[in-house]
């Protein structure tokens, strides 16, 4: 079971492993990039958003997002300058119109596949800041709104650039209030899979990928021509999404024998959530088609059960879904035992 000695709903899409690589392995403007983005996240994830900040008026109309888009202009301060919000014209500014698109995507996927308005269910304003900081790498969901650097222009573009991303960050925000799983250990990296899992599932709802078309690759796009990898994480294959002289290679295991135990970065939670990825994986590539008819309904069920706890583990979290997926399509199923193979193939279940 996770420690309850980290439970910030703070979130990041960026393992602290890739950026503490680059602060030894890479130039020094690299170094100095990494160093200064370990030091933000280390501030934003001890504490949350306020409770007192004020916040634009949430959607009216079911169905209907309620955007915001900011900029820090290099800054750190939140939310930042109103740019566009519902129904404005793009702005020409490249980062701002990307999220208003990304964040609209991802709100017509949950809305369209589960009918569910927003993060909170209640057509929650969505909010989202870009160009924070300087050269800064990483987005994050910090209790309120999605914020977004635009990279160092070297290893990583902006990370808007990567709808995935955007969607990863939003479905933080739907985890912290449905499960609120702590972040830390197999809670914590259950968390960053959900978040993976619903922002893939977002990314081949948009463009009508069935699982055969889709690359299963988060991030895609985040790097430059300059790294070796494709990505920042393998659904598929974990620990292949990069190898690259300055990054280091992809540390995620696939399955529990490989599982790995640290004390750093919340005890895993970005490299531990490459086995239950997978398993969602071989799950909704067993079932075929498109994954948001089966698979994903099933992950979404088990996230949005009572009986998923704050401090769920792997093996927990995979009976739920074993138990969600014969609640919806029948005990002896294709699905329900598609979903059981796909956690014994990862060292889960037996």
């Amino acid at each position: 079971m996770a420690s309850s000695r980290w439970t910030t709903t703070s979130a990041g899409f960026m393992p602290p492993h890739v950026l503490e690589r680059i602060a030894s392995h890479g130039n020094e403007r690299l170094k100095q990039c990494a160093r200064a983005t370990l030091q933000v996240d280390a501030q934003f994830r001890m504490r949350n958003a306020s409770p007192a900040q004020a916040r634009p008026a949430d959607s009216s109309q079911p169905g209907e997002p309620a955007r915001y888009i900011y900029s820090a202009r290099n800054q750190q301060t939140l939310p930042g300058d109103l740019m566009r919000e519902e129904g404005d014209p793009d702005t020409g500014d490249m980062a701002a119109d990307e999220a208003y698109q990304w964040l609209g995507a991802t709100h017509r996927f949950y809305w369209q596949v589960f009918e569910r308005d927003s993060i909170d269910g209640e057509g929650m304003a969505l909010l989202g800041t870009v160009h924070y900081g300087q050269d800064y790498d990483n987005a994050f969901w910090n209790g309120a709104q999605m914020v977004f650097g635009d990279g160092d222009g070297e290893l990583f573009n902006r990370f808007t650039a990567a709808l995935d991303v955007v969607a990863h960050e939003l479905t933080h925000g739907v985890i912290e209030r449905e499960a609120g799983l702590v972040y830390a250990d197999q809670a914590g990296a259950l968390n960053e899979s959900l978040a993976d899992v619903f922002g893939i599932l977002v990314k081949q709802h948009h463009f009508e990928q069935s699982v055969e078309e889709s690359e299963w690759l988060i991030g895609k796009g985040l790097l430059t021509d300059r790294v070796n990898g494709q990505a920042l994480r393998s659904m598929a294959n974990p620990g292949s999404a990069y190898d690259d002289p300055v990054l280091g290679k992809d540390p995620q295991p696939g399955h529990m024998k490989e599982f790995v135990r640290t004390s750093s970065d919340n005890g895993g939670v970005h490299i531990n959530s490459g086995i239950p990825n997978r398993a969602f994986y071989l799950a909704a590539t067993s079932l075929g088609g498109f994954a948001w008819e089966a698979a994903g309904p099933i992950w979404f069920d088990a996230l949005t059960d009572r009986r998923l706890q704050r401090d769920s583990d792997f093996a927990a979290f995979a009976e739920l879904t074993v138990s969600c997926a014969a609640t919806r399509f029948g005990d002896g199923s294709q699905e329900t035992q598609a979903v059981r193979r796909a956690w014994i193939d990862v060292g889960v279940l037996s």
